[in-house]
């Protein structure tokens, strides 16, 4: 399985890629904000695409353990650029939130270097050999009082699905790495129902909550997007109404280019594809793991899972929001959804996967070099013996 899982990870995001691309090149042209030309989203994402794909190659031949050594750039670079969207006319409030930073020639999210900051710490961090990961200060308050910088940025930007994405990998590579379910789960609890009272606080928020609570009743208001993506799910069935022929992107359903792109799947292409969709997400958190729990030391390891975690809980949000079954939060779906950070972000870490595999630890190799240190020192096993 292990040999094989590179092919089937790439396999799984090329299929996904090719579904993102034909869907945008459907949808897209019916999007309030494409200045009038029809191709506008999907030329950028094309560009995007081309950035992405260099970035991935770019990682899949850089030492992952670069990023160990220079974890703290991309750490304090992430600070920077968070800060800077509070920063007009550099930063951008786009619908009540300040996430974007405005360069002359192209706008993007810091929030996606701050995921791969955050992973990079978080990995560095507990491959130390002073971190001893059972402790309640070294393998507990340190790592989320690193993390919480960031969060402490993200979250004012009103960008609570970024910061929950976050703060759930960051729990999660924290079990995996050793601390304690005792100091975690407190904690976790403590967090989910901070960021509910603080959604309960945001008027915006709050009313995302109430529409998720009862859907109809706010189905002209804060729940209209959930509302129409089940319509939209509910007229493709299984089969679909076909390519092109989706009539919830025209103008019915907002964003339906970005955040609800996953209805418009199920709407035009049908049950089928969704599911395709699915399974292509169950593929990448599978293969990324096992290559994850392949490599060769113990930030490799980190490393590779907390990108996988990252990526599948993102996967997992979307599809749920989209869905009605969580409340409207957001983000994107990965490697599908227009968005050319987002999108250079995902293949890039899927670079850093291929690289993790390319140093893994081969069963076979291992094996082989094990009967031959038997073979040339029996001596030694007679001392044992």
């Amino acid at each position: 399985m292990y040999r094989k899982s590179v092919y089937f990870l790439i396999v799984a995001v090329a299929v996904l890629i090719v579904i993102g691309c034909v869907m945008l090149f459907s949808t897209s042209a019916f999007a309030q904000d494409s200045h009038g030309n029809p191709h506008f989203f999907i030329k950028r994402q094309f560009i995007w695409l081309g950035v992405g794909t260099l970035g991935c190659m770019v990682a899949a031949n850089i030492d992952y353990h670069f990023w160990q050594r220079t974890w703290w750039i991309w750490f304090a670079a992430s600070f920077v650029l968070l800060a800077l969207c509070f920063v007009p006319p550099i930063g951008m409030r786009i619908n009540g939130s300040a996430r974007w930073i405005n360069l002359r020639f192209f706008q993007f999210q810091p929030s996606e270097l701050g995921k791969f900051a955050a992973i990079t710490a978080l990995a560095w961090w507990f491959s130390q050999e002073t971190t001893e990961a059972k402790t309640f200060l070294k393998g507990f308050v340190a790592p989320i009082a690193g993390t919480a910088i960031l969060l402490m940025l993200i979250a004012p930007e009103v960008d609570m699905g970024t910061t929950a994405l976050i703060g759930a990998t960051m729990f999660t590579m924290m079990f995996v790495a050793g601390t304690r379910l005792r100091y975690i789960l407190p904690i976790f609890a403590g967090g989910l129902l901070g960021m509910l009272w603080i959604a309960t606080h945001i008027g915006e928020r709050n009313s995302r909550i109430m529409a998720f609570l009862d859907l109809e009743r706010f189905k002209e208001g804060a729940g209209l997007q959930q509302y129409q993506a089940l319509i939209a799910f509910g007229s493709g069935g299984v089969e679909g109404l076909g390519l092109g022929n989706g009539r919830q992107k025209m103008a019915y359903l907002p964003f339906a280019h970005t955040d609800f792109i996953f209805p418009m799947v199920g709407e035009e292409l049908g049950l089928r594809c969704t599911l395709l969709i699915v399974f292509c997400y169950v593929v990448i958190i599978i293969c990324g793991t096992c290559i994850a729990t392949r490599a060769r030391d113990r930030f490799g390891m980190l490393l590779g899972f907390g990108l996988v975690v990252i990526l599948g809980l993102q996967a997992a949000l979307n599809i749920g929001v989209t869905t009605a079954l969580l409340p409207n939060k957001g983000l994107p779906l990965p490697l599908i959804s227009y968005g050319g950070s987002n999108l250079a972000y995902c293949l890039f870490c899927i670079g850093i996967l291929i690289n993790i595999y390319r140093q893994g630890l081969d069963e076979k190799v291992d094996k082989t070099s094990v009967r031959l240190r038997v073979r040339t020192t029996p001596h030694r096993l007679a001392v044992k013996l």
